[in-house]
């Protein structure tokens, strides 16, 4: 049995679509971002969906090849919520449960927004948040469900404003783990998950976001538009240029070279 940690949000869904199903093979757990990736060093996984900032933690692990979560443009789910220009911005409460989008926010402070706010680490509740700050980060479902126009507020989409930059991808998460912890077999398990999963946008939505059908809708919306599962050239340029970004700004240390699993086609 494999043990797998995956995140709880909606976008994740697609890529475990019928592993359940398969309790003799895998055994799932549904965790925040940032508590799949301590799973994962903690040992208490095999193999978990991590956030990409992590990966360099541990340089041994290995990535399963050509399945993560993308966007090219909008993501919808990862933005900051201000309450003034970006550029007058001075003060940002960050949800820490994703480094991965707070590593981004630091990258694009610095080389696209050319601001140097000061970063404060808060609870994800936006109106708590901008109490204390002129913006909030937020991430995943309560980014997504948020209505900026209700609030009063910009919605800065950190999805869009990468690929503005650079015209790249960006990947979010990817699967995880140490060297010989899954077969081809698995891979192609794993990888036949995300096809299905793709394939049931609608069934997922509706099954996550139960009886409110706007969020159903809203939510099958960002599945089928915002949301890319596929890791191809452009997605790995889009991370080597991120991961060499934040080791600029002193976000990471060490080498930022990654490495696949061996698959059935090499």
């Amino acid at each position: 049995m494999i043990r797998v940690g995956t995140v709880a949000y909606l976008n994740a869904r697609p890529l475990v679509w019928g592993l359940d199903n398969q309790p003799e093979r895998f055994q799932l757990r549904f965790e925040v971002p940032s508590k799949c990736a301590s799973l994962l060093h903690e040992s208490a996984v095999d193999l978990s969906l991590i956030p990409s900032i992590e990966y360099v933690h541990r340089p041994a692990y290995q990535i399963v090849p050509d399945v993560a979560i993308t966007s090219l443009g909008p993501v919808a789910s990862v933005a900051v919520f201000a309450s003034r220009p970006i550029a007058a911005v001075r003060t940002i409460a960050v949800d820490a449960s994703s480094r991965t989008s707070v590593a981004l926010l630091r990258v694009l402070c610095a080389q696209w927004f050319d601001i140097e706010p000061k970063f404060i680490r808060l609870p994800p509740d936006i109106p708590a948040m901008l109490k204390r700050c002129d913006a909030a980060l937020v991430i995943g479902d309560p980014a997504l469900f948020a209505d900026p126009d209700a609030l009063g507020l910009d919605k800065i989409d950190l999805g869009e404003e990468w690929t503005a930059m650079t015209n790249l991808p960006f990947v979010w998460a990817f699967w995880a783990g140490r060297p010989g912890v899954v077969t081809s077999d698995d891979i192609l398990a794993f990888q036949a998950a995300r096809n299905a999963g793709v394939k049931e946008s609608d069934a997922i939505a509706r099954e996550f976001c139960d009886t409110d059908e706007d969020q159903v809708e809203l939510g099958a919306r960002y599945l089928r538009e915002n949301i890319g599962y596929v890791l191809d050239d452009a997605g790995r340029a889009g991370l080597k240029k991120f991961l060499k970004a934040t080791k600029e700004l002193g976000v990471i240390q060490g080498d930022t070279t990654v490495t696949f699993y061996p698959s059935q086609d090499g």
